[in-house]
């Protein structure tokens, strides 16, 4: 296994939603209508910026409030990092867009 699957695998790690132009619950909102977000993990090395498709059936939404920036949002989304094939798990503050999250490796 990849050194940095392995280590985003074990624990949870502190994570950010990184949204471009505007870091905001509306672009957040936007990017998971469009079933597609980006995750960062701000504890590597320059961070790891990784994009998610995301499966609505695992993504929970209902504790989300994004007129008013408050609540969380648990998504889940699978990607291939490094030629290996993950699950992304991460729960986003909407208040800071930050949270934690992990990998889990998909068997192939």
């Amino acid at each position: 296994m990849n050194e940095l699957v392995q280590r985003l695998s074990e624990g949870e790690h502190p994570i950010e939603a990184s949204l471009r132009p505007e870091k905001t619950a509306t672009a957040l909102k936007e990017s998971i209508d469009r079933g597609y977000v980006h995750i960062k993990f701000t504890n590597t090395k320059g961070g790891t910026d990784l994009g998610v498709r995301l499966d609505p059936e695992a993504s929970v939404l209902n504790e989300a409030d994004f007129d008013n920036q408050t609540g969380k949002v648990h998504l889940v989304g699978n990607l291939t990092l490094n030629y290996e094939k993950v699950r992304c798990i991460a729960d986003v503050d909407l208040a800071t867009l930050n949270g934690k999250g992990h990998l889990e490796p998909v068997e192939q």
